[in-house]
């Protein structure tokens, strides 16, 4: 059996944070990994802000989250650290991969993407040591002064990577080079480049200490004159119930790196550390040393001070003798706590439940610390990790929710600091998960501040008006001038916190369980058949079908619905044959203040319908009339209507006149001298395009009639050069700033002083055309007198990394809120490849691109190189009328800006065969400072372009090959974005958010012939569009999913943790089984004969354990909420382990099956009481439902409730039967007048979890003895075992795989792997059928939790039968493994082969490698099967540029049709949701 896998929607959660310099020294980019993914974020702020701080200083405005690229991995992240590298230009990123890969990868903008400089591959066997498994996370730790980077290796050795000297000096990007301005302006600039790293080496730890084992963190430590390294770890282990004999077995050393000589002495060691310490967090200058977080209690240590630890609970006190203090009024365990640095001595502790801490250090005089404070701030989602970003923003990324950007601000408050203070009420960052968060009300927060001498103060009196403090008059807050005075006293002062939502990005994962069901907000009843495909009736109809996934844990908890198509809601439709394009026009603009990007705010008025030879008009209010005197000609076709001057005139060219019209009247009429083929608008300008391969260019020109405003359209000044011939041209209105030929500002060290510069500073004391030097600034911040000139190349590194240095003194965000003023230029593409985009209206050659429809990866402008000629007709070379073959293929051309306030500008090709995009990206050369970068789209592998009707006329023929299928709509349900029509319809969003979204259209609406956006009374924000069936249909996208998401989502948040959630047909509803925790200070214990409970009482300082309490729900997807009075809370202490839907047949007084929800609980009490528990029946019945509350008409009714011999594990159906797995063994069971009556048994393994049944087959997974294939005979009424696989595997979930008559048996393992099953008892191999075989295997990299089977959807003139086996990902992902024909499998097998040399291995990973199955053990004489495709490798074919398709294609000695081909089916086979 062939197949092939592929994952459809990415994993989501985020596991790592790093705040870096990423694309240039400029801009600081936040970037983050979860699983294979990396994806960089920039900040953008929201709006102008005058708050100020405590200190008079600018707190930026509250910003969001712009994604700006995504990269995926042929691995997973396993640590990720960033190095400060500015003579690069930006900074190197240090990746680590499993078991022991590290490699350091940076931006380059030559090809817009990751580049590998280094690759370190530690995997030898003399590495590991004999071992086999290796838990330990290969951690990256970045020097603080960038001096070298370490890695560790499988927990017992470190690879040291040291770093160049130059690194970190000031010499600018090679790119950025200028090259001198005289005579060598054209000679190329010289660069070497080196890689930034020297040779790495490994240190093996037990040769610095033979103690030193079981590392528990490695951490760089601050302030020290070589690298020092503190290792944390515990030479001999000890667990909870053995401390009474063997407590404080943790130490800690510190090691110092000379790399030159490779010596490292360990300088500083210290034992008889508590047992339960997690991790060690480095305290950055001035105090040094380092805090040792453990579960119970947390330490301070330095190398020259005695220790300072406190207890946070009272579980430390009686297992330690380290000495603590008691830390009063917190009774917490850090144990799962993220930790990040925000100011000088202050943290911000996240502790597993979700509470922010902010944790001071407080030091005396000698710099060693006296006490610590902890405050809670807030209360926020499940961290997974931490990070600054510029200092005021804190970004807290998660896997069990939705990850959150925080504003973090303090304002001080003079008053003398209490101990005994209450702990306040916290606030709730996370309280609604839906789109838009809420303000959280802000809360002081008192944080003591001490202030040892006036320095801090003085300090900040300098930044308050950039460094220079011309007269004392001019300081603004009155308080600062007192220290001036001699009243300069020490006191403590109180800084309080606030943290402020600002972003957050959508998580799903991890999904535990997920379920398919029928959604309940379609506008109207299915058909019967689908169109052209459903052969047999009734059964060709496909429902529509929605996933509900549980995801999140704890308070994160909830339900999440995804679809992949997008459903529009339908608000009505009429049938209008004949009709091949139509267009709508906004008619009086409503006078309101319009931002420059929101192009089509106000009502669309008209609508204008183009058929063979003439237009229809229709008016469109409150209802859709046809209108004669509109002023738009009717009597030919029209092959464009839009707006211009601001909404304020309409226009519309027909294929041989423009008109120009406002309120209804022709203001003016222009006639063409031949005949157009497509027209466009960038207001004001318009270019028409002629079926001849001529352009013109059109600009409207506004002036004052004796009767108000009134226009014209005038050509511009100098024509479109027609030479060669064209064939599109598009005009384009830029609002992102790309399009610019000033330089760009060169990468400068930042002595710029852009505050306030001129408004309260006297200007002479700036000297023009001087960047100030580094030395200038430190003397300046650092104070000049302690600071001689020597020391500032030291204060180098610091400057970026000392918190006193307020980066905010530079207003970094100011650069994002200029208004960008518009630009205007025409993209033209002719006839022999060329790409031309001109100025508007000079009408200059700016940038010039050759064979564009090659689809190459990197556009680059061919005049970078070349100076510009004046007359480019001289030039033979780029007017030579060679006719280009990939050109005839090319269809359209559309540039739109989308995204943040139009910076985003993506042009579209689309060909015959496919649709390109392109993004516009900074680039530092040529003549327009920008390049274009392919996206990578996962489109419709065969993005089919419409058959041509064969009975047209020549005119309606062309007419038909020129209607425009991709159509830009502005605001379209709150999105802007373009539709791609055709036969296989899609939206592609792209939002502020930044990240292409492609969505296609529920499939039985294909083809769409026209689309356009329409904003009415009756239908804001909607759409129209002509389906197969010459419909036009008036839709709005539904509300309540969210579209800026990899599919179409809708989280539910339910604030508990759910387990498990399934579909019951008849009732339309959803059971699912959550838990809530609580604390509990009860517990049962054993007393010889019976289980006895017993309450504890350990005080108020004991952190008492929690313990889940389980429920069942009913759910309505109609409301997405509960629904009210369903609820059944469990026992105590009952835990719910499995959750079915099952057909049974009922004897007594009814027959038949009937659907029945079945749940196997187990009593968790301790262990030494035996585990018992519970096999629960419900039946979802009918009610009358409560007045006012129509949700209400389903009911559980409890059928069965009793008790088993053993805890029941797992359940499901067979024939009729109930079938469960009761302890060690599994029962057989038939419901008689609501009784269980066994039937038949059998002894199993260890412990059987999943249960699956097909027909009489029973398949079994284990949770350590794999799967076992037990059959059920119901004339004897036996159950017997099969065939079974003989070695252990941990199985995670399981599903059958259907291939017409073929089964197999696909698992999921811990490890991330598929295996996939066959029971053959001829082989030899299989011992006669004893032993199931183990066909094929295929490495996900992610852990799969839940699996369910559809049917595969039709292909016409195929009788080929299959189920898809669709799973979901701890991660957050979805994918399918699909059954292949094995013609259709080889082909795309050498096609992967070859791929795999082709495509691009970002970070040095390889595909081949990733895919290939992973185990602890080492099979004996058993290699990886494979056999399984990797469908996001092939899929990667179809973004590839034509000449490597041709190659690829020829290499495997097939078409590149014959492979699109494969590609399209397998994509329309698994079309669902």
């Amino acid at each position: 059996m062939f197949s092939i896998c592929r994952q459809t929607h990415p994993a989501t959660g985020i596991e790592h944070a790093v705040s870096c310099c990423f694309f240039n020294n400029d801009e600081t980019c936040l970037v983050t990994a979860g699983a294979n993914i990396i994806k960089v974020f920039r900040l953008l702020p929201e709006g102008p802000t005058k708050e100020v701080n405590a200190a008079g200083q600018p707190i930026p405005p509250k910003m969001k989250l712009e994604c700006l690229a995504t990269y995926t991995l042929w691995g997973n992240v396993m640590s990720m650290a960033s190095v400060r590298c500015p003579s690069a230009g930006r900074d190197l990123l240090l990746v680590s991969f499993k078991e022991a890969k590290l490699s350091v990868l940076q931006y380059d903008p030559q090809v817009n993407n990751l580049i590998t400089l280094s690759m370190h591959y530690f995997e030898e066997d003399d590495m590991k040591g004999g071992w086999t498994t290796h838990p330990h996370i290969p951690w990256i730790r970045v020097d603080p002064e960038c001096r070298c980077a370490v890695m560790l290796l499988y927990g017992r050795k470190l690879a040291v990577l040291p770093f160049r000297k130059d690194i970190t000096s000031e010499d600018g990007d090679p790119l950025e080079a200028k090259p001198l301005a005289d005579s060598k302006k054209n000679q190329p600039v010289q660069n070497v480049t080196r890689a930034p790293t020297l040779a790495s080496y490994v240190i093996v730890l037990k040769d610095l200490d033979e103690k030193i084992d079981n590392i528990l963190d490695i951490q760089f430590l601050h302030g020290y004159y070589e690298p020092t390294l503190l290792l944390l770890y515990e030479p001999i282990r000890t667990f909870a119930g053995r401390t009474a004999v063997r407590n404080d077995t943790c130490a800690m050393a510190g090691v110092s790196l000379n790399m030159s000589a490779r010596v490292h002495p360990v300088i500083w060691a210290m034992g008889g550390l508590p047992f339960d310490c997690l991790q060690a967090v480095p305290v950055q200058k001035p105090l040094g040393g380092c805090l040792i977080m453990a579960v119970n209690s947390l330490i301070y240590l330095n190398q020259s001070v005695p220790p300072y630890g406190v207890s946070l609970n009272s579980i430390a006190t009686h297992t330690t003798n380290f000495p603590l203090r008691i830390q009063e009024g917190v009774c917490i365990t850090l144990d799962g706590a993220c930790v990040a640095p925000i100011a000088e001595g202050r943290l911000a502790l996240s502790l597993k439940g979700g509470q922010l801490y902010v944790l001071t250090l407080l030091s005396d005089s000698v710099r060693s610390v006296r006490s610590f404070h902890l405050d809670r701030a807030a209360a926020s989602v499940l961290t997974t990790c931490m990070c600054v970003i510029e200092e005021d923003f804190l970004f807290l990324g998660s896997r069990l929710g939705n990850s959150l950007l925080l504003r973090v601000t303090e304002r001080e408050n003079r008053m003398l600091f209490s101990v005994d203070k209450p702990l306040e009420a916290t606030v709730d960052l996370t309280v609604s998960d839906t789109d838009k968060p809420p303000e959280p009300p802000t809360l002081n927060k008192e944080q003591p501040k001490e202030t040892s001498d006036s320095a801090a103060k003085k300090r900040r009196l300098d930044t308050i008006s950039d460094c220079i403090a011309t007269n004392v008059i001019e300081i603004s807050d009155k308080d600062e001038l007192e220290v001036y005075g001699s009243d300069i006293r020490t006191s403590t002062q109180l800084t309080s916190y606030v943290f402020e939502v600002c972003d957050s990005l959508l998580n799903v994962c991890p999904i535990g369980d997920v379920s398919m069901g029928e959604p309940q907000l379609l506008s109207e009843e299915r058909p019967a058949g689908e169109g052209g495909e459903g052969g047999e009736g009734g059964e060709g109809a496909e429902p529509a079908l929605e996933l509900v996934a549980c995801s999140g844990r704890g308070k994160n908890g909830a339900l999440t619905v995804l679809q992949r198509a997008v459903r529009p809601q339908l608000v009505t439709a009429f049938n209008l044959p004949g009709c091949l394009d139509m267009w709508t026009v906004i008619g009086e603009p409503t006078e309101v203040t319009r931002d420059a990007h929101k192009d089509m705010e106000g009502s669309h008025a008209y609508l204008i319908l183009t058929q063979e030879d003439s237009s229809m008009v229709l008016q469109t209010g409150q209802e859709i009339n046809e209108v004669d005197n509109s002023g738009f000609m009717t009597g030919a076709p029209t092959v464009f209507a839009g707006n211009l001057g601001a909404n304020k005139y309409m226009l519309q060219v027909t294929t041989t006149a423009i008109r120009l019209i406002k309120n209804g009247v022709q203001i003016q009429s222009i006639q063409l001298e031949w005949t157009a083929s497509f027209a466009a608008t960038a207001d004001p300008y318009v270019c028409v395009v002629s079926t001849c391969g001529r352009a013109l260019a059109l600009a409207l020109r506004e002036f004052r009639a004796k009767d108000g405003m009134t226009a014209r359209l005038a050509p511009t000044r100098q024509p479109v050069p027609h030479r060669p011939a064209l064939i599109k041209a598009i005009p384009y209105r830029d609002l992102s700033g790309l399009f610019t030929s000033a330089d760009i500002e060169t990468v400068q060290v930042k002595g710029e002083f852009t505050g306030k510069k001129g408004k309260n500073v006297k200007a002479e004391g700036f000297k023009p055309d001087t960047i100030y030097e580094l030395n200038d600034e430190d003397e300046l911040l650092y104070g000049g007198d302690q600071t001689p000139a020597s020391m500032a190349s030291i204060m180098l590194a610091e400057q970026s990394k000392n918190p006193g240095v307020p980066r905010r003194i530079s207003r970094w965000w100011k650069k994002y809120l200029v208004e960008v003023k518009p630009t205007y230029w025409l993209f033209v593409v002719r006839n022999n490849g060329n790409l031309e985009i001109y100025s508007l209206p000079e009408m200059r050659l700016s940038f010039l691109v050759r064979d564009v429809c090659q689809g190459n990866r990197i556009l680059a402008d061919s005049l970078e190189s070349v100076p510009i000629p004046t007359n480019p007709f001289e030039d033979e070379d780029l007017s030579s009328n060679t006719q280009n073959a990939d050109v005839e293929k090319l269809k359209e051309l559309l540039v739109v800006g989308l995204g943040n306030k139009g910076s985003r500008v993506l042009m579209l090709l689309r060909c015959e065969d496919e649709l390109m995009i392109y993004q516009a990206y900074r680039f530092p050369r040529g003549n327009l400072k920008l390049r274009f970068s392919r996206v990578a789209a996962a489109f419709p592998f065969g993005y089919r372009a419409a058959a041509a009707v064969p009975h047209d006329s020549y005119e309606a023929a062309l007419l038909r090959d020129n209607v425009r299928q991709l159509r830009y709509f502005g605001n379209v349900g709150g999105y802007n974005g373009v539709f791609v029509c055709g036969p296989t319809p899609y939206f592609v969003l792209l939002s502020a958010r930044g990240e292409l979204r492609l969505h296609p259209l529920a499939r039985d609406q294909a083809p769409v012939a026209s689309f356009a956006s329409f904003n009415n009374t009756n239908c804001p924000q909607g759409f129209l569009f002509f389906n197969a069936k010459s419909e036009l249909r008036i839709c709005a996208l539904a509300t309540h999913l969210s579209y800026d998401a990899p599919w179409p989502v809708r989280k539910v948040p339910i604030r508990m943790s759910p387990h498990f959630v399934t579909y019951h047909m008849e009732s339309k509803t959803y059971c699912l089984v959550a838990s809530a925790a609580h604390h509990t200070t009860t517990y049962y214990k054993f007393n010889g004969e019976d289980k006895e409970k017993s309450t504890e009482n350990k005080g108020d300082r004991f952190p008492y354990p929690m313990t889940e309490r389980f429920s069942v729900l009913l759910f309505s997807p109609v409301s997405w909420e509960i629904i009210p009075n369903t609820r059944i809370e469990l026992d105590e202490w009952e835990h719910v382990t499995c959750l079915q839907n099952v057909a049974l047949s009922y004897e007594g007084t009814r027959s038949g099956l009937r659907g029945y929800i079945a749940i196997g609980t187990n009593y968790n009490y301790s262990e030494d009481i035996t585990s018992r528990g519970r096999i629960i029946i419900y039946d979802i019945i009918d009610v009358v439902p409560e007045p006012g509350q129509p949700l209400t008409k389903n009911r559980f009714k409890e059928l069965y409730a009793k008790e088993q011999k053993g805890p029941v594990t797992a359940l499901t159906q067979v024939l009729g039967y109930l079938i469960s797995a009761v302890g060690q063994k599994i029962y057989i069971w038939q419901l008689k007048d609501n009784d269980l009556v066994g039937v038949a048994f059998i002894d199993t393994q260890i412990y059987v979890h999943r249960m699956l049944a097909v027909k009489n087959l029973v398949l079994v997974a284990d949770v350590y003895k794999s799967i076992s294939l037990l059959r059920y005979q119901a004339q004897h009424r036996t159950l017997s075992l099969v065939s079974r696989d003989l070695r252990t595997a941990q199985i995670y979930t399981m599903e059958f795989m259907v291939d017409n008559s073929t089964l197999g048996f696909l698992v999921s393992e811990s490890d991330g792997n598929f295996a996939l099953f066959m029971y053959q008892p001829q082989a030899r191999e299989s011992y006669g059928g004893q032993r199931l075989i183990r066909k094929c295997d295929y490495h996900l990299g992610q852990q799969v939790h839940a699996m369910f089977r559809i049917n595969a959807r039709r292909v016409p003139n195929t009788n080929h039968r299959r189920h898809v086996t669709m799973f979901t990902t701890l991660d957050g992902g979805v994918g399918y493994v699909l059954p292949v024909s094995e013609k259709m499998y080889r082909r795309l097998l050498m096609l992967q082969n070859v791929m795999n040399n082709y495509c691009c291995h970002v970070a040095g990973l390889n595909p081949r490698a990733h895919r290939t199955y992973k185990s602890g053990r080492r099979l004996a004489g058993l290699g990886p099967a494979r056999g399984v495709l990797d469908g996001d490798l092939v899929a990667l074919f179809t973004s590839m540029p034509g000449g490597e398709k041709q190659d690829i294609a020829k290499k495997i000695g097939t078409k590149v049709e014959e492979i699109m081909a494969d590609l399209y089916e397998i994509d329309r086979l698994t079309a669902h949701f």
